[in-house]
């Protein structure tokens, strides 16, 4: 199978950068793949590409070279956020090259692309038919202008039918597909196919046993760090946290002064995971509606339990007394009780808790078993493409 790969890598890279290149590389053991990766610039080159976001005809131009060029079976498209835009869909349908998309975030549906605003799950977005209230809050990056350019750039392409015109879209979960269901995206349900993602076999090297507890992410607002570490300072539990984002000199100030919280920074993944294998349970306290964590897909592939917020995927992915625990991440009370529960548990309870998270990144997040569902999505594209030419 010819594959091309369409993906705007962002200026800093992340976790739907990191879900691309493993896709990629898992496609090209047996498949031909060609990448098209245009990236977000910083200063005046990237002002432009921003200010071309709803019409970006360079860069349809570009894509419909690469088409012609490569000659692929079916595109893949990741993110078009913000130097490629929408446009080039409608040229590559004239094309008539069967295309998907991978929903990766919640953009298409509010231009926070979080869903998340002053510390809440913002829904407004979702059955508005211009999102208006969003840009009076600024929910993108606290700016007028970015919030309404994204919001104007996906409402005129929703006009146009634009997203009308990819075959399948692939979110990440039940819970994103209700969320499209019940929007004004304006997308058959049919359309929907839900496939996770997935993170290859973990060896660790150097198992590093305590009973902390461990997270790992992205130091923001949405991610719930703060509230984790104020509630955290009334226990006793070891936290350890790795990780690096705007937050970061607020942890790093709260940590100074509670000798239970540790704070690693920016660490490769290997020390990362010698420190959570050996640790007592995995902590993802996130306050926005997640699309799919991989912080909790590494842990139940090493065999370690999750506690986290009870919002969204979360509640989903994590089952309690069965993979780990819940609780309101808006609640200090709540936390704290989940802490002194999961450590009240049995040796023996907590070891079945640990197989059962193995079990569940073998049944549901293992490489070879999500690329078999993403190749079978693209055989349903392309079949389904087929049948319409003849």
């Amino acid at each position: 199978m010819r594959i091309l790969i369409i993906h705007n890598e962002y200026q800093h890279l992340g976790g739907e950068d990191f879900v691309m290149t493993q896709e990629m590389q898992a496609l090209e053991k047996e498949h031909t793949v060609a990448v098209y990766r245009p990236k977000n610039k910083k200063g005046l080159a990237g002002y432009m590409q921003y200010l071309c976001y709803p019409i970006n005809g360079q860069e349809s131009k570009k894509i419909i070279r690469k088409i012609k060029d490569f000659q692929p079976d079916i595109i893949h498209i990741h993110n078009l956020h913000y130097a490629l835009g929408p446009l080039f869909i409608l040229h590559v349908k004239k094309i008539g090259v069967p295309m998907c998309m991978t929903v990766h975030n919640f953009r298409l549906l509010c231009p926070s692309a979080t869903l998340f605003y002053d510390g809440n799950i913002f829904l407004d977005s979702i059955s508005a038919r211009f999102p208006w209230r969003a840009i009076k809050l600024k929910v993108l990056e606290n700016s007028y202008l970015k919030t309404f350019w994204t919001s104007f750039t996906y409402w005129i392409h929703k006009k146009r039918g634009t997203f009308q015109q990819i075959d399948r879209f692939i979110v990440l979960s039940e819970f994103s597909k209700r969320l499209f269901e019940r929007s004004n995206f304006g997308i058959e349900t049919e359309k929907l196919l839900v496939k996770p993602n997935f993170v290859k076999e973990i060896t660790p090297n150097e198992p590093l046993p305590s009973e902390a507890f461990v997270y790992v992410g992205r130091l923001s607002e949405e991610k719930g760090i703060l509230p984790l570490l104020h509630a955290w300072k009334a226990t006793q539990h070891h936290l350890k946290i790795f990780g690096t984002g705007p937050l970061q000199k607020e942890v790093e100030l709260i940590t100074e002064h509670s000798p239970n919280i540790t704070y690693y920074g920016f660490q490769n993944k290997q020390v990362i995971n010698n420190h959570l294998v050996g640790s007592t349970a995995a902590i993802v306290p996130s306050l926005c509606y997640e699309s799919m964590p991989l912080a909790v897909i590494e842990a139940f592939a090493l065999g370690v339990p999750v506690l986290a917020s009870n919002i969204g995927i979360l509640a989903e992915m994590v089952v309690p007394l069965k993979t780990g625990m819940l609780f309101d991440p808006h609640q200090h009370s709540s936390l704290i009780q989940t802490l002194n529960a999961w450590k009240a548990l049995a040796p023996l309870e907590k070891e079945q808790i640990k197989k059962n998270c193995r079990a569940d990144f073998l049944a549901k997040y293992q490489e070879g078993k999500v690329m078999n569902e993403l190749l079978a999505i693209y055989a349903e594209i392309i079949h389904s493409s087929q049948d319409k030419k003849i």
